[in-house]
């Protein structure tokens, strides 16, 4: 009971984390190598900016209540934690990252956020006590995780009753304009359905599941250039399919 009233008081005591260490195996390895490149090369920061016209309706969703307690899982460096913070001023925002530079990064930037905390972590092996929040939320991590089952239930094993978990991703098998990313990808991914996505929700416990989309509203640029699509039609046609939200509760 000490170690879950360290987070419902805003306060992480290092008595939570003790001895909790990072899995040792291949693919934890291969994404934290991943997402450590991703760190050095500056593309934290930019998932702010790419991610923020479907996140913003998601919070609103969420009703976020100002106690609450939020996990944020594959919280790279940290800009959605904060975020989040400042949403629950009498709560707690948590972050966790497979990517140990990600999380250095954060924790530099969120010294001035006293109710934002950053540990390294896998959805897999989530580094708190039963119990400890009330949301669970991932944006465009969940397809990342090498045993997505396994990370539900860890999810479903740190909410509250009462808590919910928000999964939120833009590679899914229901939008066909994005199943190239496959292509530019260094380190395995799940291309699930909603449906299959539903399934390993219940699968892990929760109640009340269900999905939507959230769609892209943002400009889209008259030419596009990059790697991820073919052109701005197909991105277009992508961002208005929407991201794929999947939710569900902890009774």
């Amino acid at each position: 009971m000490a170690r879950r009233a360290g987070f419902r008081s805003g306060k992480i005591s290092a008595e939570v984390f003790l001895n909790m260490t990072m899995p040792n195996e291949t693919p934890e390895l291969q994404l934290r190598e991943e997402f450590n490149r991703w760190a050095e090369a500056g593309r934290g920061e930019e998932m702010e900016e790419s991610h923020l016209p479907i996140v913003i309706p998601t919070l609103t969703l969420m009703d976020l209540q100002s106690a609450d307690r939020v996990l944020d899982v594959g919280c790279g460096s940290g800009w959605l934690v904060r975020r989040l913070a400042g949403l629950v001023p009498d709560g707690l925002a948590v972050g966790i990252d497979v990517s140990d530079e990600m999380i250095r990064r954060a924790q530099l930037v969120g010294t001035a956020v006293p109710n934002a905390k950053f540990l390294p972590g896998t959805a897999e092996e989530i580094p708190a006590p039963p119990d400890s929040f009330t949301k669970v939320l991932s944006v465009e991590s969940a397809y990342y995780w090498h045993d997505p089952a396994r990370g539900l239930s860890e999810i479903f094993r740190v909410l509250a009753a009462g808590g919910s978990a928000w999964i939120l991703i833009n590679y899914y098998r229901d939008n066909p304009d994005c199943h190239q990313w496959k292509l530019h990808y260094q380190i395995p991914t799940h291309l699930l359905s909603a449906a299959e996505w539903q399934d390993r929700f219940r699968a892990a416990g929760f109640h009340d599941v269900h999905h939507r989309r959230i769609p892209d509203l943002s400009p889209t640029p008259e030419v596009y250039t990059g790697r991820w699509f073919r052109d701005a039609a197909q991105m277009r046609r992508f961002k208005a399919e929407g991201a794929l939200l999947v939710t569900g509760a902890k009774l």
